[in-house]
């Protein structure tokens, strides 16, 4: 079985097109879907109950964020599989099948990140090394917006990464992260300190450092539309969820 867990958050209309696009491309897949949703105010509870009535839906009285959204799921999941996926994407094709054959034939895979598409069908970036503070600390004061060459963020964003390339990788983009259940059991789940950003990166860093290997994999693909949720909020407030986020990553024990 696999288990698929989209967290959401005042996106109902995308949320419904991922819906949709998870059920138009099952195939043979025996699923469990989750809908964790952190007190969105635009109806997206009553679309959930009366448009996918078979959908798991975890109803939060306030927004407690990406990490404790999706731990709650996590826990409750029942597939060897689990999918942690944003409500801004589709499923294209047989990319759910092919992401469990994929992780079947490769016993060292603990998570799985697929080819990501931008609505135009171009290659959304999506693959990073990871992090280390000077680059992190480069973007925080923006200024790869005034000097775009700057050689530690360019490596840390991997800007020569070949995305047509199957490979193992350092961290995958949680818009479409694929993972054993195994890995949650070994290392727990996502780290709740995280509110948002940073804690998809911590996960992939705890798996590879307990033994799992981190795929991506381009046969797989999805749309995203890209941070809609988060794209409501006001740039300080962005700012300094990125800024927290970064300052537990480097100094969490």
């Amino acid at each position: 079985m696999l288990s698929i867990i989209i967290v959401s958050w005042n996106v109902k209309d995308l949320l419904k097109k991922c819906l949709d696009s998870i059920y138009q491309n099952q195939g043979d897949l025996e699923l469990e879907v989750f809908v964790v949703d952190n007190a969105s105010t635009d109806g997206t509870p009553e679309m959930v109950r009366n448009d996918f009535p078979s959908v798991s839906l975890i109803e939060n009285k306030n927004n407690r964020g990406f990490a404790a959204a999706n731990n709650q799921a996590i826990k409750l999941a029942k597939g060897e599989y689990i999918l942690i996926l944003n409500p801004d994407t589709e499923i294209m094709g047989d990319t759910l099948q092919k992401s469990i054959e994929f992780m079947e034939q490769n016993p060292k895979a603990g998570i799985l990140g697929c080819q990501i598409l931008n609505s135009d069908r171009t290659v959304q970036p999506s693959v990073r090394r990871f992090p280390t503070f000077w680059p992190i600390f480069l973007i925080f004061l923006k200024l790869p917006k005034i000097f775009p060459n700057l050689s530690a963020v360019n490596h840390y964003l991997f800007r020569d990464f070949d995305y047509l390339k199957t490979q193992s990788v350092d961290q995958i983009m949680g818009a479409f992260m694929l993972v054993k259940k195994e890995v949650f059991r070994k290392i727990g789940f996502f780290d709740e300190r995280f509110f948002l950003w940073f804690e998809e990166v911590d996960l992939c860093r705890r798996a590879a450092s307990a033994g799992f290997e981190i795929f991506y994999y381009p046969e797989a693909k999805i749309i995203h539309y890209g941070g809609q949720s988060f794209n409501q909020q006001a740039t300080v407030k962005k700012q300094w969820q990125f800024f927290k986020s970064a300052l537990h990553y480097f100094f969490k024990d």
